[in-house]
């Protein structure tokens, strides 16, 4: 997402609320929440192809679910991403 509004995505964990996620990156950038929008993604279907013993196995598997949060901040607060704090 665009700096210029004000809008980052962070992978959070999937038991956090929006509350926790807004505490949380308030404390970490040291910057101000306007905004928490969040999104339970599935994780996708993998089938992957094992070789054992001389024999062939086709598996299929699946990748985790998680949470993505979109923070919006407050007009003037801005965060660094390459340094990982306030600017």
């Amino acid at each position: 997402l665009e700096e210029t509004q004000r809008k980052y995505a962070f992978h959070v964990d999937s038991s956090a609320n929006k509350i926790e996620i807004k505490d949380a990156v308030e404390k970490r950038f040291d910057v101000e929440v306007a905004n928490v929008a969040t999104m339970n993604r599935l994780g996708k279907a993998k089938q992957m192809t094992v070789r054992s013993g001389g024999r062939t196995i086709r598996t299929s598997g699946h990748r985790s679910d998680w949470k993505k949060a979109i923070i919006t901040l407050k007009e003037g607060s801005t965060i660094d991403l390459i340094r990982g704090d306030a600017g």
